[in-house]
């Protein structure tokens, strides 16, 4: 991780306010694909990582029925529990969580987790670490958007700041689900360094797909859909 969470989530609390106004139209393509991929049924359990203002929790919100957004910043979630109360979701709660402890509810069993631009933050070594925390929720999906390499990392695209970012490549983001006992489903990219994985679990007796075959596949499907010049997203 480049910087302390509390660093983090410092930056964080600091642009709360006008976060939204600032998001690239490949953020929002990320964001509608997590939500449209999540599908969750009405008696789902969704746990929403890096929750931020709620683009994922809130929408999710209306159709599932319970939906935990869990973030580092206070200031991003006293945004989100604004949202929540302007449009009278009631099925949606919002608190202090990270993805190596997402600090979820006894009372709560996960069916799906979901992140959109967040886990970009940690290392490669810490992401594997969050998904086998995640996965050790059992949720039968997993679906994560976020800055990530479908070719080479170049610092000079816009999604990759080397002072606060530490995207990882699509291979490496296959392998530990793969290892956490989950199979990519869906591999959509948005832009060369932007893109959204979808993981279920896999079934006793089922085998998940080597982490080189997902990134193949992920090769295979890699151009972009939306091209447009953007800031930094961090």
């Amino acid at each position: 991780m480049k910087r302390s969470l509390d660093e983090h989530a410092a930056r964080f609390d600091e642009k709360a306010a006008e976060y939204d106004d600032t998001k690239s139209d490949e953020y929002r393509a990320c964001a509608s694909l997590v939500v449209d991929h999540a599908a969750p049924d009405r008696d789902d359990t969704v746990l929403d990582l890096g929750t931020g203002t709620g683009a994922i929790a809130l929408p999710l919100a209306e159709t599932a029925g319970r939906v935990i957004g869990r973030d580092i910043s206070e200031g991003m979630l006293a945004e989100a529990r604004e949202k929540a109360a302007e449009r009278g979701l009631e099925t949606v709660e919002f608190g202090e969580g990270r993805f190596r402890d997402p600090n979820v509810p006894d009372d709560a069993d996960v069916d799906v987790v979901t992140t959109n631009f967040a886990m970009h933050h940690l290392s490669d070594a810490e992401k594997r670490e969050a998904i086998d925390v995640i996965a050790g929720l059992e949720p039968r999906r997993i679906v994560l958007g976020d800055v990530m390499f479908f070719g080479e990392p170049d610092p000079s695209e816009p999604f990759y700041g080397p002072e606060v970012d530490d995207p990882a490549t699509v291979g490496v983001l296959a392998d530990a689900f793969t290892d956490a006992g989950y199979a990519l489903t869906a591999v959509e990219p948005v832009h060369e360094q932007v893109g959204v994985l979808v993981a279920e679990r896999v079934g006793d007796g089922e085998r998940a797909p080597v982490g080189a075959e997902a990134e193949a596949g992920a090769a295979a499907e890699s151009e972009p859909e939306t091209e447009s010049e953007t800031e930094t997203e961090s």
